[in-house]
């Protein structure tokens, strides 16, 4: 086929055309693609995702016995939710707390308690972790105000000792990051007889409890046997046992003057 000079320039230009009309769209579709494509993330980026999340919430399981359940206040706080207050009112972050104590919980029932699955959920989940426990292993419900016997008390300290290693050891296992919380006894028949033999079975359980908190990291003991020494039953509560609101009170404020300086909650 035989084309004219008017006919071959007019085909060159629409090729021209086409081939110009060819580029832009393929220039905009590469455009529109890398546009809705996830873009990578920086580690900044990332580092501040991390913050962000770090800053929305503070959160607390507390363990153990009935100190841990508040009996003996006649609000229903305890020390748990004492602490609980003092952090919202004072930190910037969301506090959350899960108050899982057992009212005459002793320590070999604490070990099985961490074992379970949705507690073991909590205890990953948390910032840190609060437990009152050993109080009913020693005193036994005041059957051992019947019958002080070292012999028996030691006995008693010693189960307890493995009790406690287990415990650190499953939430440990569980969060190696949370802060563990060990309260310490106070001496609630201070004043009674035998004040003296009580007083040293309290101190030597303390010290204890102390040794094999320091065995483990970020673990911190917590004494209040020096809270309670002095006017010891203006700190009690009528069954002269459990604290009162005041005796928690004083708890709490120990214990949220730790969480503050070892959590940064300030």
């Amino acid at each position: 086929m035989h084309l004219n000079r008017k006919s071959v320039v007019s085909f060159t230009v629409f090729s021209a055309l086409l081939t110009l009309i060819l580029i832009f769209s393929l220039s905009w579709a590469l455009y529109d693609y890398y546009r809705a494509a996830p873009q990578p993330i920086k580690a900044s980026d990332t580092e501040t995702a991390v913050q962000t999340r770090e800053n929305e919430a503070m959160t607390i399981i507390a363990l153990g016995d009935s100190l841990t359940r508040g009996t003996g206040d006649e609000t229903g706080r305890g020390y748990v939710g004492i602490v609980s207050e003092q952090l919202k009112r004072d930190s910037d972050k969301q506090v959350i707390i899960h108050n899982i104590g057992i009212n005459g919980q002793r320590s070999a029932q604490l070990k099985e308690q961490v074992k379970k699955q949705e507690i073991q959920r909590q205890i990953g989940m948390a910032d840190a972790v609060l437990i009152t426990i050993g109080g009913n292993d020693l005193f036994q419900g005041g059957q051992t105000l019947m019958n002080i016997d070292p012999k028996e008390i030691e006995k008693a300290q010693n189960i307890y000792s493995a009790n406690i290693q287990s415990i650190f050891e499953t939430v440990r296992s569980i969060n190696s990051e949370a802060a563990i919380y060990l309260i310490g006894l106070y001496n609630p028949f201070i004043e009674l007889e035998d004040s003296e033999l009580t007083t040293r079975a309290v101190t030597e359980w303390n010290q204890r409890s102390a040794e094999l908190s320091s065995e483990f990291p970020r673990t911190i003991f917590v004494p209040t046997f020096d809270l309670f020494q002095l006017n010891v039953n203006d700190y009690l509560f009528s069954d002269k046992f459990h604290p009162n609101r005041d005796g928690y009170k004083m708890i709490a404020d120990r214990v949220a003057a730790l969480l503050s300086r070892q959590e940064g909650v300030k």
